[in-house]
């Protein structure tokens, strides 16, 4: 709200104690001067102003692009991001049977944005090129109305994104962008009604013409995977390749540890170390799936490995669980069968990571799992197991690690058929311990150290054994 516009809500409230107070004292006085008459009619044209006023206020409200019973929100006081652009702030308002989101944005240039619905689950998405986010604070409501929560964050590299999840069939009933004004910047407001199934499906997917992120991954492994597998036991001697994969990114935050810190931040300041110590030995080609804050599709992910021939393929996480006692690494390898009930529903949360960034899946079906699973060769699988041990072996010496600290479970980035892959679970953010050394650079580096070490001796019993 601007300066005049407080002044203009102040005014109003003193105007009105202060005909409060005037209607108190006036009869007393209107009796003895004997002009009760004209009294009367300064009380209505005073009411009348300050009716007028509230009027005033409400436009102002709507011209913000706030819509609620409480005050319109302030506007940011920071300054705009590189460039000029930027998305500064997120709001919601209710708005009787519709739910009103707002994006506020600096700069003079009006943003380029679409916006679409996706099914199972309920979710409106807005992309935006070319403008970062850079909010002043982290929005305090994020579940209001038909709205149950939304994130945001880089898509691709020059398309940032906005995931609104309904938990209900929606309709995005009104989409218009407000001029600056008032101390607010450009401003891009959606309201969001509730509708009925059918009316949804008619018009929720991909937009004509918009990439489909997850489609074009799946069918670019079905391409690699059918180019003649090359059997990890069979390669040529070369520099050992080795892919990182930090787990989640962009728009999907993943796990959030009890400080509020990301789970897609912790991954990859891991990786990036890890990925420096590997390469200082000099015996390793490295590559991480992602070096920024960017989301990959996780059939990307596995696409990656594939198309760099890697040896050895490391995608690493951060958990979260209930209960904060629970800590320690942990370390998974593929199997139809998980190893636990635990192992199920990680794997289950981890392979939702495309439908949280807001991807289209309807056209993914069970059987294009079932043949991916089908196609990691008992080989693969193996290496996989015996690099999870080594990797075990040696973590346990340095670490809290899980009891048992190798399992199984149905994870979709480590369905290469023919690249040795592991899930590492690096600790828990929920618990104290593990969120501690996770945002510890002193432990990254000293873990990132024993995880090469463990790649080392993978590697050098794959050596040894080739020589016999």
């Amino acid at each position: 709200m601007s300066l005049a516009g407080l002044g203009r809500n102040w005014g109003r409230i003193g105007a009105r104690l202060a005909v409060a107070g005037f209607l108190a004292l006036a009869p007393a006085f209107a009796a003895e001067a004997g002009q009760v008459n004209d009294l009367n009619e300064l009380v209505r044209q005073l009411e009348a102003d300050l009716r007028a006023g509230d009027a005033a206020a409400e436009n102002d409200a709507m011209s913000t692009g706030a819509l609620g019973t409480g005050p319109v929100p302030m506007a940011p006081g920071t300054p705009p991001g590189a460039g000029g652009a930027g998305v500064t702030s997120i709001r919601l308002g209710d708005h009787g049977d519709q739910t009103r989101f707002v994006m506020e944005f600096a700069g003079e240039n009006l943003a380029d944005y679409r916006i679409f619905t996706l099914a199972d689950p309920y979710r409106v998405v807005i992309d935006i090129k070319g403008v970062p986010f850079n909010l002043a604070e982290t929005p305090a409501v994020k579940s209001l109305g038909v709205v149950t929560g939304y994130r945001y964050g880089r898509f691709e590299a020059d398309t940032w994104r906005v995931v609104i999840d309904t938990g209900q069939p929606v309709e995005v009933a009104r989409n218009f962008v407000l001029d600056p004004q008032s101390g607010f910047g450009r401003r891009v407001v959606l309201d969001l009604a509730p509708t009925d199934m059918a009316s949804f499906m008619r018009t929720a997917g991909l937009p004509e013409g918009a990439p489909d992120t997850a489609a074009a991954a799946a069918a670019e492994l079905a391409a690699v995977a059918a180019v003649p597998i090359s059997p990890p036991a069979q390669r040529i001697e070369r520099r050992r390749i080795v892919v990182i994969d930090p787990g989640h990114g962009g728009v999907d935050p993943g796990a959030l540890g009890r400080s509020g810190v990301k789970e897609k931040n912790v991954t990859l300041a891991f990786a990036r170390q890890f990925a420096e110590e590997l390469r200082a030995t000099g015996r390793y080609d490295v590559h991480l799936t992602r070096d920024s804050d960017i989301f990959i599709p996780l059939r990307e992910r596995v696409t990656i490995a594939r198309r760099k021939q890697a040896d050895l393929f490391i995608s690493v996480h951060a958990d979260a669980i209930q209960r904060p006692d629970v800590r320690g690494l942990s370390v998974y390898t593929l199997s139809e069968t998980a190893s636990d009930a635990e192992a199920a529903a990680l794997a289950r949360k981890e392979n939702q990571s495309d439908l949280i960034a807001g991807l289209d899946l309807q056209g993914e079906t069970p059987e294009v799992t079932g043949i991916l699973i089908d196609l990691a060769q008992r080989e693969t699988k193996n290496y996989s197991s015996r690099f999870a041990r080594s990797l075990v072996d040696y973590a346990s010496r340095s670490t809290k690690t899980l009891d048992p600290a190798h399992r199984f479970a149905g994870f979709v980035v480590l369905k290469a058929p023919d690249v040795p892959s592991v899930l590492v679970e690096l600790g828990f953010l929920t618990n104290h311990e593990d969120e501690k050394l996770l945002t510890s650079s002193t432990w990254r580096a000293s873990m990132a150290k024993t995880m090469t070490r463990a790649v080392d001796r993978y590697f050098g019993d794959r050596m040894a054994e080739m020589a016999n």
